[in-house]
């Protein structure tokens, strides 16, 4: 009997539009999922953004992948104490699903509100940890109304989280088709080197099927390097059997610092058997 090949996933990219501009020829090849990263800053999505959607419009032309955008994150944390900030995170939320809705986005990545600080702390005062939720809902619960209506999923991509299974409980406390987990490789492998967290492929374990967007970077463990996978010590191998394991069909999407060389990642996971 012959053994079937089980097919390699399909790398993605997250560019800003120049990146875009580089490798639209190897994105639409083989209709790549790929995330936008031009509308998270403030000045941007305060600014007229409807020129640059177009632009990026045109380059999509004929493309069938999935497409996501990084939202909003500098300057502001999801669980605010603070009721006027989270007005003004809120609103930056709304910005980006506008442009979400313009481009046809159908995956928005926001950052955790978990730091190496919390890790510990939330369990030193009682019910910390429930309000920090609490707060985490008061900021988002408009954005992921409208994110059900549109059919856009808000994906929570971990930072400085050293416990890889409170973000998948916060994503799950929204019972919501619109909130879901992001994985960064490289953000988990910083927090295993440096803080005592796990490795990275016990992330994906905890996310289980709840995981739907990986950005894939390589790192030392000491910061967060975004360097191009095989320039680290990201234990590839064991984040991509975890992968296999699962049936959600995430979007692996390179996001990388040097954007003009994002092939060289992509070579590599693939000369390893592991991606294509």
């Amino acid at each position: 009997m012959t053994e079937t090949r089980r097919a390699r996933p399909l790398l993605g990219a997250a560019l800003p539009l120049e990146g875009l501009r580089m490798h639209r020829g190897w994105i639409l090849e083989r209709q790549r999922d790929l995330e936008l990263q031009d509308f998270y800053a403030p000045e941007v999505l305060d600014g007229d953004w409807q020129p640059l959607a177009e632009q990026i419009k045109a380059l999509l032309d004929g493309h069938r992948g999935r497409l996501g955008l990084h939202g909003p994150f500098l300057g502001f944390r999801l669980d605010s104490e603070d009721p006027e900030i989270r007005a003004v995170v809120a609103r930056r939320m709304d910005q980006a699903l506008d442009v979400c809705a313009a481009l046809g986005v159908t995956q928005m990545v926001v950052h955790s509100p978990y730091t190496t600080w919390s890790h510990n702390n939330l369990d030193n005062t009682p019910g910390a940890r429930e309000r920090l939720v609490e707060r985490v809902h008061l900021t988002l619960r408009r954005a992921v109304a409208r994110a059900e209506a549109m059919g856009c999923v808000l994906v929570i991509e971990n930072i400085e989280d050293k416990d890889p299974h409170a973000r998948v409980a916060l994503a799950a406390s929204f019972n919501s088709p619109a909130v879901r987990v992001s994985l960064d490789t490289g953000h988990a492998h910083y927090a295993h080197g440096s803080t005592g967290a796990p490795p990275v492929d016990y992330y994906v374990h905890a996310a289980g099927d709840a995981l739907q967007h990986v950005h894939l970077q390589d790192a030392d463990g000491f910061a967060d390097r975004h360097w191009h996978p095989g320039e680290g010590t990201v234990r590839w191998e064991a984040v991509f059997a975890a992968l296999a394991a699962l049936t959600s069909d995430p979007r692996l999407i390179l996001e990388v610092r040097e954007p003009a060389g994002l092939r060289k990642g992509a070579a590599h996971l693939e000369q390893l058997g592991l991606a294509e």
